[in-house]
């Protein structure tokens, strides 16, 4: 169980900071905040590879999704992360 956190953790840090990387512009995270960022884009990215791919339908929508996945999910999260900050900043 300890080590199953421990690798969420990992995966969830390399994952969220290539996603940092890759999307242009400055972003504020601490690195507790990157490492949610990874967690949650792995749960986006095996959630849109159940949809979009119709892959392993036995073990449900929230499949481990690899690296790849976790990447492309923590982009997509960034990419909402802004657009709902943005929106917030433009309506004070």
């Amino acid at each position: 169980m300890v080590w199953t956190l421990v690798s969420w953790m990992l995966l969830g840090l390399v994952a969220g900071a290539v996603a940092r990387l890759l999307v242009p512009g400055p972003d504020p995270m601490s690195i507790p905040a990157t490492i949610l960022l990874g967690i949650v884009g792995s749960f986006v990215g095996g959630f849109l590879g159940y949809v979009l791919f119709n892959r392993d339908l036995s073990e449900g929508a929230l499949q481990p999704s690899g690296i790849v996945g976790s990447i492309i999910g923590g982009i997509v999260v960034l990419l909402v992360w802004r657009a709902v900050g943005r929106r917030r900043t433009l309506h004070r």
